[in-house]
């Protein structure tokens, strides 16, 4: 039984990486009772899949994970039982039933929608994404590769300011295998500091809809 969660990655674990993330799945998933499934052979592994990486240090109320199970449970079930096994920071917002022969979550995972909130006043921003729009390139370099940021930015357009008076923007970028666009390195091309923001993931955009089979 192949079973589909979203959920929300908060501020309690905003810090945790994307192995320890794994890690935590797996705990939460024995904690709760169900009856995980792992992999044939000599070394068998879990079999949980999460769609994509959540850079350290940030937010979301959209990751999506894929867990097997050795047995068949009402989806109302495996929701109601993560919810109670659930560590701080994580929150389970859906669960449902996919198809088993579906394709697993990172061959379909298109781009993904940020809110990046500067902590700081940044004059001139709506101007500064204009200018990073309309540029026909945007070298970088990302673990000593070369590459071109431009293409994998799919829209950037300012936001309006949050209860805090703080100036905001959204990005949305791709996130293929080989192409994905990062936000740390829109910031930077910005002219702002990491540590000065806060990255928040709002949506994952897929190829494909995989029809559920049964929604809690």
């Amino acid at each position: 039984m192949r079973i589909r969660i979203t959920f929300a990655k908060i501020d309690a674990m905003r810090f945790t990486g994307h192995l320890d993330l794994h890690h935590t799945w797996e705990r939460t998933i024995r904690r709760a009772g169900l009856p995980l499934a792992y992999t044939q052979g000599y070394s068998p592994h879990p079999r949980i899949n999460l769609a994509s990486a959540l850079p350290l240090g940030f937010t979301s109320d959209c990751e999506i994970v894929d867990i097997w199970l050795e047995a068949e449970m009402p989806t109302a079930d495996i929701k109601a039982a993560l919810e109670h096994a659930a560590p701080p920071g994580m929150r389970i917002l859906d669960t449902r039933q996919v198809d088993d022969r579906a394709p697993t979550l990172q061959t379909i995972v298109e781009a993904s929608d940020y809110t990046i909130t500067f902590l700081n006043p940044v004059p001139s921003l709506g101007e500064k994404c204009q200018a990073l729009l309309a540029a026909d390139a945007l070298p970088r370099r990302w673990r000593e590769k070369a590459y071109d940021l431009r293409p994998l930015i799919l829209n950037l357009h300012p936001l309006s300011d949050d209860e805090d008076r703080r100036q905001r923007i959204s990005v949305q970028l791709t996130t293929r295998e080989g192409a994905t666009g990062r936000p740390e390195e829109v910031i930077a091309v910005l002219g702002e500091m990491l540590e000065d923001t806060r990255v928040h993931r709002e949506r994952l955009i897929f190829k494909e809809m995989i029809p559920s089979q049964e929604t809690a």
